[in-house]
C-alpha cells in the first residue's frame, strides 16, 4: 500500500491544527489504497499550538510532531520536516488552512499518472488585492532573472516523489530554496491550480522581513543578473560620465567667460553615483551572506521533542 507523507510546518497555530488534523484524516478516510503520515513540526510555538498537537498525537497514530528547541525560521523548519518523512511521496503545507487539503486526491491522482512533481498554483487568492499583485509581480521578476524556469504562484504546497527526496537530501543545503529547488531538478510537472482562501483562525506569521529573506534567497539562489546588471551599469555610467566631462570642458573653452559649472550638477552627480554604488554593494552583500551561510553548515533545525515517531 503506497504511503504519503504530508507534512505541516507551525508556529502559534493553535485555532488551526485541531481543524487540520481533522481535513487530512478525512481526506485519507477517502482513499482507502493509500496509508499515511502526517508530520507536523512546530517551531517553538509561544501558544497552544503544541499542547494540541499532544492531545491529537494521543488518539492518532498517523499523527507525528517534531518540536523545535527554538524558532529556526520559516525556511529551515519545514525543510528538516521533509527530510524526515518515510512516504513513497511527499505533501507539504501550510497549517493555516489557505493551502487546501481537499487538493490532495487531484495531487495523488496526478502521481499516478507519473508526475514526479505536482504543484500547487495560485490562479486567484482571497488576500488583499495588494498584496497579491505584490506576490504575482515578485514571482514574475525572479522567473525573469533566474536561470532555471520557476513556476509563477507556486507558493511550495504540493506532492514530491519519494525519487525528488532523495535528490534533494543529496543537495545538503542549510539555508534551501525549495520551490526554486524542485524546478532545477527538471522532473516533469503536473500544475494544479485553485484560489487561496483567507486564513481561518489567527494572523499571518509572515513579516516584511521574512518575505524580503525569501525573495532575496530567490534571486541568490538562482540568478546572476544582478551582479552582471552591477558591471554593465557601472560601465555605462562610467562612459556617461566621461562624455559628460569632455562636454562640459568643451563648453568651458568655448564659453570661458560666460558658462560656470555651479554646484548643482556636482551634487546631483555625487549623489546619483553614491546611491547607485550603496545599492549594488548591498546586493553583493546578499549574494556573500548566502555564501556564508552556506559555508557555516549549520544544521536545518535542533529538535527538543519528537512524538509517534
Amino acid at each position: 500500500m503506497p504511503k504519503i507523507s504530508v507534512v505541516t510546518p507551525c508556529y502559534n497555530e493553535e485555532g488551526n491544527v485541531r481543524a487540520l488534523h481533522e481535513q487530512i484524516r478525512d481526506v485519507f478516510s477517502g482513499l482507502p489504497g493509500y496509508s499515511y503520515e502526517h508530520i507536523f513540526i512546530d517551531n517553538a510555538s509561544t501558544d497552544r499550538t503544541v499542547e494540541v498537537l499532544r492531545e491529537l498525537a494521543r488518539g492518532d497514530k498517523n499523527l507525528k510532531v517534531i518540536v523545535n528547541a527554538r524558532n529556526f525560521g520559516h525556511i529551515r523548519s519545514p525543510h528538516h520536516a521533509m527530510l524526515q518523512a518515510k512516504g513513497d511521496a511527499v505533501v507539504v503545507m501550510a497549517s493555516d488552512l489557505q493551502d487546501p487539503p481537499p487538493l490532495l486526491p487531484e495531487f495523488i491522482q496526478k502521481w499516478e499518472q507519473g508526475y514526479k512533481i505536482v504543484l500547487g498554483v495560485k490562479s486567484r487568492s482571497e488576500e488583499t488585492p495588494l498584496m497579491f499583485l505584490i506576490r504575482k509581480a515578485y514571482y514574475g521578476l525572479i522567473g525573469r532573472l533566474s536561470d532555471v524556469r520557476l513556476v509563477k504562484n507556486a507558493t511550495g504546497f504540493g506532492l514530491y516523489d519519494r525519487s525528488v527526496m532523495e535528490i534533494v537530501r543529496t543537495i545538503d543545503d542549510p539555508y534551501p530554496y525549495f520551490r526554486g529547488m524542485v524546478c532545477d531538478i527538471g522532473f516533469p510537472q503536473a500544475h494544479v491550480h485553485y484560489t487561496q482562501s483567507r486564513r481561518h483562525r489567527g494572523i499571518t506569521k509572515n513579516s516584511f522581513y521574512t518575505l524580503y529573506d525569501m525573495a532575496m534567497l530567490g534571486i541568490t539562489n538562482h540568478s546572476k543578473v544582478p551582479l552582471r546588471l552591477a558591471t554593465m551599469l557601472g560601465f555605462a555610467m562610467s562612459a556617461f560620465g566621461f562624455l559628460l566631462a569632455v562636454g562640459y570642458l568643451l563648453a568651458k573653452l568655448v564659453f570661458w567667460s560666460k558658462f560656470t559649472l555651479g554646484t548643482a550638477p556636482i551634487l546631483i552627480g555625487f549623489f546619483l553615483f553614491s546611491s547607485v554604488q550603496l545599492f549594488f554593494i548591498g546586493i553583493l552583500g546578499e549574494y556573500i551572506g548566502a555564501i556564508h551561510t552556506q559555508v557555516l553548515k549549520r544544521p536545518l533545525v535542533v529538535e527538543k521533542e519528537r512524538i509517534n515517531f
